[in-house]
């Protein structure tokens, strides 16, 4: 499957979401009771070089592509792969909001993030070894529609920075090994 092929997300009820969530929940945390190591997950994707800089990623039964646009030599026929980043924070962000909400009882009937991220470029040309060559800067803008007071929400989002997955590999050094093989 890749980008331009998805099928369309299918619309859920309030209460099947809840019924989804709470099952899901549920589910995890009988495994993980039975036994710790249920809850350790390895995630394997897999990416192919092709055009100028554009990749074919596959993850699982999904694939998509991931290009830079002209300016960076790239062709433009998908996102970056720091706009990739940002869209991955954002996702996770939905869902840790949700998986929280369902589990503290706050009712959220809508939620909208927005991300950006400051790229200093001049470490990526080796113009400049001293500035960082990831983001200098996130900022995420979470919009929540709801009946719950500003405090539940505020309960809701301590929640989410404390267990959004995503959320912690941009807020915290993750250890990263890379080996490279010639074929």
């Amino acid at each position: 499957m890749t980008l331009l092929d998805a099928s369309p997300v299918t619309s859920v009820t309030a209460d099947e979401r809840a019924t989804r969530l709470t099952e899901a929940g549920t589910a995890w945390g009988e495994r993980i009771a039975a036994d710790v190591a249920n809850g350790q997950l390895t995630y394997r994707v897999r990416g192919t070089g092709e055009g100028s800089v554009a990749s074919t990623i596959t993850a699982g039964k999904h694939s998509f592509r991931v290009d830079e646009p002209a300016a960076l030599a790239g062709d433009d026929i998908a996102a970056s792969p720091v706009e990739f980043a940002l869209g991955a924070l954002i996702s996770c962000q939905i869902v840790v909001y949700r998986l929280y909400a369902q589990a503290l009882g706050i009712r959220v009937d809508e939620i909208d993030v927005k991300a950006e991220g400051d790229l200093d470029a001049r470490r990526l040309f080796g113009i400049e070894k001293s500035v960082r060559a990831g983001f200098t800067a996130v900022r995420l803008d979470v919009t929540i529609t709801g009946p719950e007071t500003d405090a539940r929400y505020r309960e809701l989002r301590a929640a989410v920075d404390a267990h959004c997955p995503v959320l912690d590999l941009f807020a915290n050094a993750t250890p990263v090994s890379v080996s490279v093989a010639k074929a």
